[in-house]
């Protein structure tokens, strides 16, 4: 029976994972395969499926735990678009999960092994963010979730440093260079995903490759990473928009002082932002919007064609409480009514993960 390679693509909260998956499967495709794409949240409504879906592939939502807490509902999704026809399923686990070694590549290469070839772990780090934790420093974050970040590279079989765009040459070797000092077990890639640089040759790469969770981690431990996860509130909403007056809109204008107002409130306040993504839909047209730590780190792309009304979805990673994220993210949408919009929450989902509780965690590599 012919398996189905299986890409795991790891990485804290905006280190370009759905980005990095959306060209993956633009070049999967292109080389005549079928792709089936696996999202992974503490809660449904994610920024990352509606903005996946629109690659073609089979795409599947595994919501309410992560991957490693919820196994089987992660497998019953892999089952589930297997029977579709697919080549290679790529799955972005949540990103401040770690210990996906120990708790989903093992199980998965004993227990799979049949219908399975499963690929290297590739862990994504946000270039500037890797070099502050190189250094020493939490780039922003919780001192927990900087110790979450150490973790999934520590354990990774090849770490893409991403964002390279940003970055002139020299500084991307250097950083390199440190990167393969600091964790000398992986092996180390530098992409651009956003520009789709290198990423089709690491995809050749995992692709041919089944040296998949070579090694685990020996030494985490789990009341940090709990805290890491819990110091975040986590939001997610879906809100219709429309016109007044059914005028034509830019939308892009509208999602840009958005996110700029969301941005500006945490920062004054001194929250820190993992990560904060939002997606206005119109018809087949995208525009999306991502904060990575503080406003000046607002990026904003895609166009709008005007449409009267519309739908967003947002998902924020703030380090507050989930009551206070949800006052902030209501206040601003309220405030939307000053672009003459009218603005209706349709769901909203506010919470703060538990303590990490994974279905299996293997002490030896298969």
């Amino acid at each position: 029976m012919k398996k189905i390679k299986i890409i795991l693509v790891g990485g804290f909260l905006g280190s370009g994972k759905t980005t990095m998956l959306w060209n993956a499967a633009k070049h999967l495709s292109e080389q005549g395969k079928k792709v089936g794409l696996i999202t992974n949240d503490q809660a449904s409504e994610l920024v990352d499926t509606s903005f996946l879906e629109s690659t073609g592939g089979v795409v599947s939502e595994v919501s309410g735990s992560c991957f490693c807490c919820n196994f089987n509902g992660f497998t019953e999704a892999i089952q589930q678009i297997s029977g579709q026809g697919i080549d290679v399923i790529v799955a972005e686990p949540v990103g401040s999960c770690t210990d996906l070694s120990a708790t989903i590549l093992q199980p998965l290469k004993e227990h799979f092994a049949d219908s399975l070839s499963v690929a290297p772990l590739s862990i994504m780090a946000d270039a500037e963010r890797l070099e502050a934790i190189l250094e020493g420093k939490n780039s922003g974050l919780h001192k927990s979730a900087a110790y979450i970040v150490r973790k999934q590279m520590e354990e990774a079989d090849q770490i893409l440093i991403n964002k390279i765009d940003l970055l002139d040459s020299r500084k991307v070797e250097v950083l390199k260079e440190k990167a393969q000092a600091a964790f000398p077990k992986a092996e180390i890639y530098t992409v651009s995903a956003l520009e789709d640089k290198n990423v089709e040759s690491w995809l050749e790469v995992v692709q041919n490759s089944e040296k998949a969770g070579t090694h685990l981690l020996e030494d985490i431990d789990y009341e940090i990473y709990a805290e890491g996860e819990a110091v975040l509130g986590w939001l997610n909403a879906t809100v219709e928009l429309q016109t007044k007056g059914g005028n034509e809109k830019d939308w892009k204008e509208v999602l840009e002082n958005f996110l700029n107002e969301l941005s500006e409130g945490f920062d004054s306040r001194h929250q820190a932002v993992g990560h904060v993504k939002a997606l206005i839909r119109e018809n087949c047209n995208f525009v999306v919007g991502n904060v990575v730590g503080k406003r000046e780190t607002l990026k904003i792309r895609g166009a709008s064609n005007g449409d009267p009304c519309v739908t967003m979805v947002l998902n924020a990673r703030v380090e507050i409480s989930p009551m206070e994220l949800e006052r902030a993210v209501r206040e601003t949408i309220s405030n939307m009514e000053k672009d003459d919009v009218k603005a209706e929450i349709r769901e909203m989902q506010c919470l703060q993960p538990g303590r990490p509780n994974p279905t299996h965690r293997y002490d030896y590599v298969v």
